[in-house]
């Protein structure tokens, strides 16, 4: 079932994708969907954490600011292919299906907003960042950028953009006296 819904969706957008075609393609009835699967929604989901969310980790990294890169590139890669295809189709579906953005919070955004802010507060902890960084603000301006220019499309979603956007976003943030270029300290 995961398969013809990877598969379809390469054809295809959320929207256009019914379960009719995924039991045809899956071999299966609709009543099996349905069983395990309320709605196409969550259907897609399931197969969106299954196959591809699990490669936006970012490597373990020294520094927030390398973990932050490491996350960003990750994105940027995954959004250039059927990842950010999937994603901006579950954002536009949401808009008329509020629960589906609910799902796409609950089972992919949040979590890795939360590990993303938990790395920028460990950062102001050990003083890599200024105390007073809103960490929430700052990921938020990070991410929401590159989910901008995926879903408006009005530039590119390249890596030196996100490079150049983690320089912009952590230059206004560092501890003072902390160094204007990449950080090389560990934390302890």
């Amino acid at each position: 079932i995961m398969d013809a819904v990877h598969g379809l969706l390469q054809e295809r957008s959320v929207r256009d994708l019914t379960m009719e075609e995924v039991a045809k393609r899956a071999g299966v009835g609709k009543p099996t969907l349905y069983k395990w699967w309320p709605t196409k929604a969550s259907l897609v989901l399931t197969m969106f954490q299954e196959r591809i969310a699990g490669r936006l980790d970012a490597p373990a990294a020294a520094t927030t600011e390398e973990f932050l890169r490491g996350r960003v590139r990750n994105v940027i890669r995954e959004f250039n292919g059927l990842f950010g295809k999937v994603v901006a189709d579950l954002i536009a579906e949401g808009q008329s299906e509020p629960e589906i953005l609910r799902e796409l919070q609950a089972r992919h955004l949040g979590p890795r907003r939360a590990a993303s802010v938990a790395e920028v507060e460990k950062a102001k902890a050990a003083g890599e960042l200024s105390g007073d960084v809103d960490a929430g603000l700052l990921i938020d301006s990070i991410f929401g950028s590159i989910y901008f220019r995926l879903l408006v499309r009005h530039a590119p979603l390249t890596e030196q953009f996100g490079q150049e956007l983690v320089d912009q976003v952590l230059r206004g943030s560092r501890a003072a006296g902390g160094r204007q270029g990449p950080s090389v300290q560990p934390r302890p």
